[in-house]
C-alpha cells in the first residue's frame, strides 16, 4: 500500500517540485472531508487569501494522489518543500495508528477516511495554521475576508481571485459560498475572467490601477515578503 498526498488548494494544479514524487493523478473529492477556508495571508502569492485547515470551518471534500515514496517522512519532505514550509506544519497519519502535526479533530478524520482506503496506507496534508487575525487584528469573517481583498491591487488583487477562482471547485467554502453573490467579486470575475483559462497567466492590471484600491480612510498592509 501506498501514501496518499492530500490536497484542497492550488497543489492540484500547480504540483511545482511535487511533480516527479507523486503519480496516478489527483482522485477529486476522493479524499477525507476536512474543515477548510481562505483564512490565510500568502507571502507566497502577495497577499492572497489561500486555503487552510481551519478548524473553525465547514468541512468540504479534499482530493488525493500517491506518493511514490515508499518512506512517510520523506513523502511528509517532499510535500514540506513545495509548500516552503516547515516539515512541523505538515500533517501526518498511518492507518492504525496516530496522526501528528495537526489538532485533534483533523486528525480523527484523516486516520477514519485511512481505514476505509484499501491502496493507501498513511496520508500527509499540509496544516499551515489560519493567520488572517494575526495579520489584520480582524477574526476571518466574510466582512473581514472582503475587506482585504478591497485592499489588494494590481498583481496582487488578480493573483488573490485567480487563486480562489481556480481552487478546486469541491472546495466550496462558506467564505466562497459568500463571494460568489458578492459584486465586487462579480466585478472581479468579468475584469479577468478570460486569465483564468491559463494558470500562468499575468495581472491585466497594472500596479497604477485606481478601481480597486483601499479607501483613503484604510491604511494599507505594505509587505507581505
Amino acid at each position: 500500500m501506498s501514501i496518499a498526498i492530500i490536497a484542497y488548494g492550488s497543489l492540484i494544479w500547480d504540483e511545482e517540485c511535487l511533480a516527479p514524487h507523486i503519480h496516478g493523478g489527483w482522485r477529486r473529492g476522493a479524499g477525507p472531508r476536512l474543515t477548510v477556508e481562505f483564512s490565510r495571508i500568502s507571502p507566497k502569492r502577495k497577499g492572497a487569501l489561500v486555503l487552510v485547515v481551519d478548524p473553525a470551518a465547514r468541512a468540504v471534500p479534499t482530493s488525493v494522489t500517491a506518493s511514490r515514496r515508499a518512506r512517510l517522512i520523506e513523502a511528509a519532505r517532499d510535500l514540506a518543500r513545495r509548500e516552503r514550509a516547515p516539515e512541523e506544519a505538515i500533517g501526518i497519519a498511518e492507518k492504525g495508528g496516530r496522526a501528528f502535526n495537526c489538532d485533534e479533530a483533523t486528525g480523527r478524520r484523516v486516520l477514519s477516511w485511512l481505514e476505509r482506503q484499501e491502496t493507501f496506507r498513511a496520508a500527509v496534508w499540509t496544516h499551515l495554521p489560519a493567520n488572517f487575525e494575526a495579520e489584520t487584528g480582524r477574526p476571518f469573517s466574510f466582512e473581514a475576508g472582503v475587506a482585504w481583498l478591497r485592499g489588494l491591487k494590481g498583481d496582487a488583487l488578480f493573483e488573490a481571485w485567480r487563486y480562489i477562482h481556480q481552487a478546486p471547485k469541491e472546495t466550496d467554502t462558506a467564505f466562497r459560498r459568500h463571494l460568489a453573490g458578492h459584486p465586487f467579486w462579480q466585478t472581479l470575475c468579468a475584469r479577468f475572467g478570460r486569465a483564468a483559462q491559463d494558470p500562468r497567466a499575468r495581472s491585466p492590471l497594472s500596479e497604477n490601477s485606481e478601481s480597486m484600491m483601499l479607501p483613503p480612510n484604510r491604511p494599507e498592509k505594505k509587505d507581505f515578503s
